[in-house]
């Protein structure tokens, strides 16, 4: 929590308070239905909020500043990972948590209801049967880039921000090939480059453009 403090001065008091909140409202949740690791649990902050932010330092790299306002798809959100940190910090952004597993839409669900999330959706569902689209997606490593890009295919208007680790090189390749995406419309960004810590050592974020 001091890292997220240090890497995010600017937060109002409420958006300080429901980040702080998290710690509680996850370890009271994932006694009941887990869907973090009972390991990594004291890593909740390190591993699982600053990495679902690690989308928020791109998109400011990137000048991409309309991702504040945005309407935006978290596609195996699992237990609300990276839409409820980024929702808390884009309060503005409409957000759909989306997950196929009832019982981690259910934690996903609760964690926005206790924060008072009223900019957060949770749907159990499959991302073909939602039948709308976004401007952007989000997700953290739920599959394969060849498995998951047919899945948002024609749901999102203008990128895809896609938390990955390992190497990506063929996946890239082969959804570049695949789906015909122009050339220089993939980008991918070290998260290890603002987050020093060993853990994040070949972590990516992927940045596939519309």
């Amino acid at each position: 929590m001091n890292d997220l403090l240090a890497l995010f001065p600017d937060l109002s008091l409420i958006q300080r308070e429901r980040f702080e909140d998290l710690d509680a409202i996850y370890r009271d949740w994932n006694a009941k239905i887990n869907v973090i690791s009972r390991k990594d649990i004291d890593n909740l902050y390190l591993h699982h909020v600053l990495h679902s932010l690690a989308i928020a330092r791109y998109v400011s790299l990137a000048g991409m500043d309309d991702f504040a306002t945005a309407k935006i798809l978290d596609l195996g959100t699992g237990g609300g990972f990276p839409g409820i940190p980024l929702a808390i910090l884009f309060p503005e952004a409409s957000f759909t948590l989306c997950d196929s597993v009832g019982k981690k839409t259910i934690v996903a669900s609760a964690v926005a209801e206790e924060l008072g999330l009223d900019n957060v959706r949770v749907v159990n569902a499959r991302a073909e049967s939602l039948g709308q689209s976004f401007d952007y997606v989000v997700s953290r490593a739920v599959a394969s880039l060849v498995d998951f890009y047919p899945w948002v295919k024609g749901h999102f208007n203008k990128g895809i921000l896609y938390l990955k680790g390992g190497d990506v090189v063929e996946e890239i390749a082969t959804v570049m090939a695949r789906h015909k995406l122009a050339k220089g419309s993939v980008h991918t960004w070290p998260i290890s480059s603002w987050l020093q810590d060993p853990w994040f050592e070949g972590k990516l974020l992927i940045h596939l453009e519309r």
